[in-house]
């Protein structure tokens, strides 16, 4: 029995379902996880010894690699001055400035602890500006685990009141309304029913929680029309796009500017921090200069604030980075499409800049109804093949892959000749 196994034998004891989050767990691809030792630059090596090229990344926030030196330097000076203070300092001063000087719908920022948090505070902003209580989300985008987040996709266009969770009473759901993602029509729709109720649309610019479902031509421009219209607020969820496809995230990659932005991890050098901003005038109503409670005595925390710091400043300062991990992406996953193309399978990759993702099915790809239709055991298959070929990827159909700029032509490279084998294997049976 491996090291991993043993582990999770005992986590089962005193963890539920053995993991600290339930994308860990790999009951959906017949795995054991596999329990994380170390981590450096691209790869990570499991107790066992074993190492993966990773295309996880923390779900996202390693856009540099494992451990860069500068980042790990800036940590490690950072501890030596204190953990937490649960008070005022500098380095939160450096950051808010930073994001602000760098995303332009953003005039001021708060820190919070996750990107859970990030959307839970945002959402309230944006009721508490527009004495609206209704909230516009989209079938199969993740909002963090907040009650009023999760909701059930239906198969009509307006879903409310039904809780995806056990735990989460009706009344907490009933005033998010569930539209289809890429459907303008949708979404006019439920402001034609109750538009002078909706606060705010929340989306994923890319919807990275489904797979990765890109937003057709219109679709999020379509948004920002419907919302000034409407007296809404536009609510962008960059938790996975902030500072990924291109410095001042998917807004600035689309052109699209929102009312409230929430960020996840990736400010934080992968370390557990979020924060939410937007338009002055809405952040100005957040507590103590408003009316809109929102606190977290760990918010800010000067570790973390020093870990972001450190890779944002990198991403800042570096000519091209962008360019460069775009180009590397697109490469890579037209790579994959063309291997798929080549062994005469149906199945499509989705992709843009830096994200992507395969799905096993036979059609195009562009809302939560079609991403369900992807073959789960193919894609068990898919990913127990590249595992034990030395590939960690997620253990779920419907996630992202994250390239990182730690990555070499070379190990990209590797993993379409793996992925190739694959699929001639496959192809055989």
């Amino acid at each position: 029995m491996s090291k991993s196994e043993m582990l999770f034998q005992e986590a089962a004891r005193f963890i539920p379902g053995g993991v600290n989050s339930p994308v860990r767990a790999f009951g959906s691809v017949g795995e054991t996880p596999r329990f994380i030792a170390s981590a450096n630059g691209a790869y990570m090596t499991d107790a066992d010894g074993n190492q993966y090229l990773d295309f996880v990344g923390s779900w996202g926030p390693m856009i540099l690699g494992h451990n860069h030196p500068a980042v790990l330097d800036a940590v490690l000076n950072a501890c030596r001055q204190g953990l937490s203070f649960g008070a005022a300092t500098e380095r939160e001063v450096e950051m808010a400035e930073l994001i602000c000087s760098i995303v332009p719908s953003i005039e001021m920022v708060r820190m919070v602890n996750s990107g859970t948090e990030a959307v839970m505070s945002a959402v309230r902003a944006a009721r508490g500006f527009t004495g609206r209580s209704k909230i516009v989300k989209f079938a199969g985008c993740y909002h963090g685990h907040s009650d009023s987040m999760l909701v059930k996709a239906g198969s009509g266009v307006m879903t409310a009141g039904i809780p995806d969770s056990a735990g989460v009473p009706e009344g907490c759901t009933q005033d998010t309304l569930t539209a289809v993602y890429n459907d303008l029509e949708s979404v006019e729709e439920l402001f034609r029913a109750c538009g002078s109720e909706i606060a705010a649309v929340i989306v994923e610019p890319v919807a990275a929680n489904m797979g990765v479902v890109l937003p057709e031509k219109g679709f999020l421009a379509g948004l920002r029309e419907i919302c000034d219209r409407s007296g809404a607020l536009l609510i962008f969820d960059e938790v996975i796009t902030g500072f990924r496809l291109s410095l001042s995230g998917a807004q600035g990659y689309f052109d699209i500017r929102p009312d409230l932005t929430t960020f996840g991890k990736i400010i934080g050098g992968g370390m557990p921090v979020g924060a939410y901003g937007g338009r002055k005038d809405v952040m100005k109503l957040i507590a103590p200069s408003g009316p809109v409670y929102q606190a977290g005595t760990l918010s800010g925390n000067p570790v973390a604030m020093a870990a972001g710091l450190a890779q944002l400043q990198i991403l800042r300062d570096t000519p091209d980075f962008y360019e460069k991990l775009n180009r590397k992406g697109d490469s890579f996953f037209e790579g994959m499409k063309k291997a798929v193309q080549e062994a005469g399978k149906p199945w499509r990759i989705n992709h843009v800049g830096s994200l992507g993702c395969i799905f096993f099915t036979d059609g195009p790809v562009s809302n939560y109804a079609q991403a369900k239709t992807s073959d789960t055991e193919a894609f068990a298959s898919y990913f127990s093949y590249m595992l034990g070929h030395g590939i960690y990827l997620a253990p779920s159909q419907f996630e992202a892959m994250f390239l990182s700029a730690a990555m070499t032509e070379k190990e990209l490279e590797g993993f379409l000749e793996t992925f190739k084998i694959y699929l001639k294997e496959s192809q055989a049976k």
